[in-house]
């Protein structure tokens, strides 16, 4: 098999020929640093991995760290961001948002790694407002879609994410107000979250409409702010399952396959992962790396009815001894691959490890055959 047909195998819960191995992300950090500057395509190949490809163009991510603010700008919503500090390793960016009906404000720092929100933008109920009227949504073009798909071939698959500065609706309202904010507005004003999460849904459902005929191999959706590390079971309930589920049904309508992020945190919500439609579930982070179950026991209670992707502790694991990487991979192989469905993946990002452990990773998956 090659790893396009290896990945989309395991994907749609069949056995490919061996396991499936890869990363969730490569970041450009890492390649920058470990690998001469290369592409996350050619350091795939390099290592003997799977690729997967992740394609960021029109998606509005704002945690990336060359992420052009100014990119979505109409004559109705202007970001004027001012750099305070060009430090690499201290990007600070007060950025003011015009629209016809007032002014929203929200702040970012950084590093050469990532972006955070360091002031949100939503600081009274009225501010959603102008997020429903004005914040614009893309189209997403799809000639540079097709470009990337067509550069990967046969080395692996293209996985998009829906729009927005997270792919799930709750894990974007977590990036426009305080997650504490907003878990106790979900008791003190539950129809106001509701509302929240509602102009956010429209606006994906807007963006997904720009998708059909993009050639994804893989939707991401979801995000660690619905894990159970966070919120209850009966909280993901009420304000993640009906609006990933709509998500999720438009998405397939046009025809993709979906994979919902949690980062791990999925112990008493493996049944609303499995009620919101998704193909598969990830990153089955391992305790050792701040998930809340080990990847088998999420494996038990869902069974065969998705596929999963993930499992290997990224910093723990990946950064230890190569028998310790061999050791987990015909582990996770034995308890959570053995009848296929299952892509053996790095639980997130990482920065630090040694290209050589990413071989052993890669030469451990080839072992494991069915």
């Amino acid at each position: 098999m090659t790893s396009k047909e290896r990945l989309l195998t395991a994907l749609t819960k069949g056995k490919p020929d061996r396991l499936p191995a890869t990363v969730h992300q490569w970041q450009g950090y890492h390649l920058d640093k470990y690998m001469k500057g290369i592409s996350d395509l050619e350091a795939f190949k390099q290592v003997g991995l799977d690729a997967q490809i992740q394609y960021f163009e029109d998606m509005a991510q704002f945690w990336l760290v060359d992420a052009d603010f100014t990119k979505m700008n109409t004559a109705d919503w202007r970001d004027e961001p001012v750099l305070v500090s060009r430090d690499p390793e201290n990007r600070v960016t007060h950025h003011v948002i015009h629209t016809p009906g007032g002014i929203l404000t929200y702040k970012t720092a950084g590093n050469t790694k990532t972006t955070w929100i360091t002031e949100y933008i939503i600081k009274k109920d009225d501010d959603i407002e102008l997020i429903r009227k004005y914040m614009p949504v893309p189209r997403l073009d799809l000639k540079p879609v097709a470009r990337r798909h067509d550069l990967i071939g046969d080395a692996g698959i293209l996985r998009g994410f829906v729009w927005g500065d997270q792919a799930g609706c709750w894990q974007h309202a977590a990036c426009l107000m305080d997650i504490n904010e907003l878990i106790m507005a979900v008791f003190d004003k539950p129809d106001w979250v509701h509302s929240l999460l509602r102009i956010l849904l429209d606006k994906k459902l807007a963006f997904i409409e720009s998708m059909q005929g993009a050639k994804f191999d893989l939707i991401e959706t979801g995000g660690g702010a619905a894990s159970s590390t966070l919120i209850s079971p009966d909280l993901h309930r009420e304000f993640c399952l009906p609006y990933d589920r709509e998500m999720h049904d438009a998405l397939h309508s046009l025809g993709f396959l979906v994979t919902y992020h949690t980062c791990g945190g999925t112990y008493g919500i493996e049944e609303h992962i499995v009620a919101n439609g998704t193909d598969a579930s990830e990153t089955l982070a391992p305790p050792s790396v701040g998930g809340n179950q080990e990847p088998w026991e999420l494996k038990r209670k869902v069974g065969d009815r998705i596929a999963l992707i993930g499992g290997i502790d990224q910093f723990n694991v990946l950064e230890g001894s190569e028998k310790g990487i061999r050791d987990k991979v015909d582990d996770l192989f034995n308890k959570v691959g053995y009848n296929g469905g299952f892509i053996c993946s790095c639980s997130d990002h990482f920065f630090e490890t040694p290209v050589a452990k990413l071989k052993v990773f890669a030469e451990a998956a080839r072992e494991c055959t069915y």
